[in-house]
Parts: structure tokens; C-alpha cells; sequence
């Protein structure tokens, strides 16, 4: 099921709701503060442990180097930017607009003692605190659909990579097949809410994440976004037949 994204001028949706475009950020933030302590626990449950062998071949495909540098977007507890340091990544910085993310994603960094460079930043998306040109490497995983405005995201990404560099994003996307679409629809509606409440005592931010994923656009409509905020060879590989999908693009 896809839901039409137009919204009325100035306005936005927050899942199915349709709200003021500059109350969303506040509301995406509470739904994250909310969920922090438990939300790593939240996507081994919601996706079965999948979420880690999704994440290994984002890693994978991002093939990390001692010579480049990583802004991880949207990151907050850490899962990217550690795993491009153990795979032999340079510095990273996450930046994330939740503080209490920031908070645990630090506190996972010294308790699993990783090693290497990596800074934490507070920061929105759509206009980053990062230098024009500065960072080998963008990536932003599972974050890009709680965005206000997903262009102007994607042009902030161009707008901090260096000539050469890549963009890529690991996203919640649309199932490919038909049989396992409607099963997925199932289990997304009537089940993770209710283990959402169950595990963190917040089935709205549960209920808002299955909504959000719905909102989102297809794989070639991303695909084409990316490429009109200037990228190219832009590709899209699907894992899981669509429920998640990896956008690539390079900087010219």
C-alpha cells in the first residue's frame, strides 16, 4: 500500500497525519527521545535481528578506507559509523537532531571499546553543521524518511561531499513482491505497534514508524530525486525483495 504524499502548502505528514511543516522536527525528535534506551532492542525485535545483515551489506558496498572520511546521518547510536571503523574507515562524525541518541551511541562507543576517531555532532538533516566540500563519504540509514523535506537532505548531502565522493542511504522502502507484500503489510500494522508498547511504552512512535515507512517514496522515485540534486550513477539495490532498499550516487 502506498499513501499519496501531496500535502496541502506549508504543511507536512507525520505518518499519516498531516501537520505544520515547522512542528515536525519536534515531533520526530519526542518520538526518538522516547524510544532511545530501548531502541536498538526495538530493531532486533521489529525486523528479527535482519537489520544487522541489512546493515553488513550497506557496509559492505560502502567498502571503508584509512584514507577517507565519514559523515554518518541521522546515526545516532552508532551502528554505522562503528562498523566503517572496525572495517578500517578514518574518522567518522554522526550527526543526529537527537541528543539522546547522540548520548547512547557515545556510551556504546566506550562500553564495546572501538577504537579510532569518531565525533558527535547535534544537527538537522537539512542543513548540516559541516563544511562545503569536507567528507569522503555520506550515509544515512533509516533516518531519510523522518526528514521534513527529503530533497533538500539529499542536496545537503552533495553540498558537504567532496568531488568523488558517494552518497548512500539504507532505507525502509517497497516491497517487490506481491505475496510477501501483503503479509508485510499485516505484521507492520498489527504487530509492531503492539510490541512497540510492550518493549518501550510508547506504541505511538511505533505507529508513527510503520506509517512513515508507508509515506516514503518508491525505489525509483528516491532513485530519481538523487540524481536531480546532481549525483550520478545512481543505483538501488533491494534486500529483503524491497522491505529495505540501498540508494547510491556519486558527487561529480
Amino acid at each position: 500500500m502506498t499513501t499519496d504524499r501531496a500535502q496541502p502548502a506549508g504543511t507536512t505528514h507525520f505518518g499519516f497525519r498531516t501537520v505544520a511543516e515547522d512542528e515536525k522536527v519536534s515531533l520526530v525528535r519526542d518520538v526518538f527521545d522516547s524510544v532511545a534506551s530501548r531502541y536498538d532492542l526495538m530493531n532486533d525485535l521489529m525486523s528479527v535481528g535482519v537489520h544487522r545483515l541489512w546493515k553488513s551489506a550497506f557496509l559492505d558496498a560502502l567498502r571503508p578506507r584509512p584514507d577517507q572520511s565519514l559523515l554518518d546521518v541521522g546515526g545516532g547510536t552508532g551502528d554505522i559509523a562503528f562498523g566503517w571503523r572496525r572495517r578500517g574507515g578514518g574518522p567518522a562524525t554522526v550527526c543526529d537532531i537527537n541528543r539522546e541518541m547522540l548520548g547512547i551511541g557515545r556510551d556504546r562507543k566506550i562500553d564495546r571499546n572501538i577504537s579510532g576517531h569518531i565525533g558527535w555532532v547535534c544537527g538537522n538533516a537539512e542543513s548540516l553543521p559541516v563544511p562545503d566540500r569536507s567528507v569522503d563519504r555520506y550515509t544515512i540509514a533509516f533516518c531519510l524518511r523522518n526528514v521534513t523535506h527529503w530533497d533538500r537532505a539529499i542536496k545537503e548531502a552533495y553540498r558537504v561531499l567532496k568531488p568523488g565522493g558517494r552518497f548512500m542511504c539504507l532505507e525502509f522502502s517497497h516491497v517487490v513482491a506481491p505475496g510477501l507484500r501483503q503479509a508485510y503489510e499485516a505484521y507492520s500494522f498489527n504487530v509492531l505497534p503492539k510490541v512497540g508498547e510492550m518493549v518501550t511504552g510508547n506504541r505511538d512512535a511505533y505507529q508513527y514508524l510503520v506509517e512513515s515507512i508507508r509515506k516514503f517514496p518508491p525505489q525509483e522515485e528516491l532513485a530519481a530525486m538523487i540524481e536531480d540534486a546532481g549525483f550520478g550513477q545512481v543505483s538501488v539495490r533491494n534486500l529483503s525483495a524491497g522491505i529495505a532498499a540501498i540508494h547510491s550516487g556519486w558527487r561529480l
